[in-house]
């Protein structure tokens, strides 16, 4: 179902409201197959972003249809789209660490001191 998904917002949509750049991240259903929940990470800016849950719940009754037929249903689940951040909060993440490594003075290439010799001190000739 996830890929079935994908594949519809990526290459056929053609809600002009949906903007930016939608990654079906994770799909749960029901165990009588009638709900389903779809969790989508959309880059972009804030407006875009609701924009595209708009385009995305407008197009979910034609999508609930394709995803019937493509995967055989009696009755097609109800699909609602929920806001997945772990992306975003991710690439987030990794900003803060580079902003760290290069806020870090750079390292010393130094030599380690060498290990005195060994001596026989205390044993017997």
């Amino acid at each position: 179902m996830r890929e079935e998904i994908a594949t519809f917002l990526a290459n056929d949509v053609k809600d002009p409201r949906i903007l930016g750049l939608v990654t079906v991240t994770a799909c749960e259903i029901t165990r009588d197959l009638r709900h389903a929940t779809v969790y989508v990470s959309v880059l972009g800016s804030e407006s875009q972003r609701s924009a595209t849950f708009e385009g995305l719940e407008a197009v979910s009754g034609h999508l609930r249809g394709r995803v019937g037929r493509a995967l055989r249903l009696r009755v097609a689940p109800e699909i609602q789209f929920k806001n997945d951040t772990s992306i975003a909060h991710a690439a987030h993440i990794e900003q803060l660490l580079a902003q760290v490594r290069n806020e870090l003075p750079p390292e010393r290439a130094e030599v380690p001191a060498t290990p005195p010799p060994a001596t026989d001190e205390g044993h017997g000739d």
